[in-house]
């Protein structure tokens, strides 16, 4: 099974995480939701490099959604190459990609998930316009 990412992706960001022990369940490899928090790792420090910082107390990014899909177990030791990828930015949204291979075997795509982001004013909780600078890294 292959992850559909639109052909107009761009790599935005890659990094690489240890599996730590505690990522495996009682059947020895990664638990599904240490999936979920890959994908969260490097979708945050993505946005802490682009200087992307929520402000409670203005504006900033919301997940509204994400999935992620499974082909083949992670396990402990090692390392995830993360890939993020942007892609679709809309009126005040885009989606983002991610990608994780074994550290020690790049190019097998052990699982692959996404998250659509929502621009919002926080206070006013409503959406607003992506910001013309995140555009410009999303497009």
């Amino acid at each position: 099974m292959k992850i559909e990412i639109p052909e107009k992706k761009k790599l935005v960001f890659e990094m690489t995480v240890p599996i730590r022990w505690g990522d495996m369940d009682a059947m020895g490899h990664v638990n599904n939701t240490a999936y979920f928090l890959y994908l969260e790792t490097i979708r945050i420090e993505w946005m802490r490099t682009i200087g992307c910082q929520p402000d409670p107390k203005g504006e900033g990014p919301v997940i509204v959604n994400a999935f992620c899909n499974f082909y083949k177990q992670l396990e402990y030791p090692g390392d995830v190459l993360l890939r993020m990828y942007a892609s679709d930015p809309g009126r005040s949204s885009f989606e983002s990609w991610g990608t994780m291979e074994r550290g020690d075997n790049p190019g097998v795509i052990h699982a692959a998930g996404g998250a659509t982001t929502v621009w919002v004013d926080f206070p006013a909780q409503k959406s607003k316009p992506l910001p013309d600078w995140l555009r410009k890294i999303v497009e």
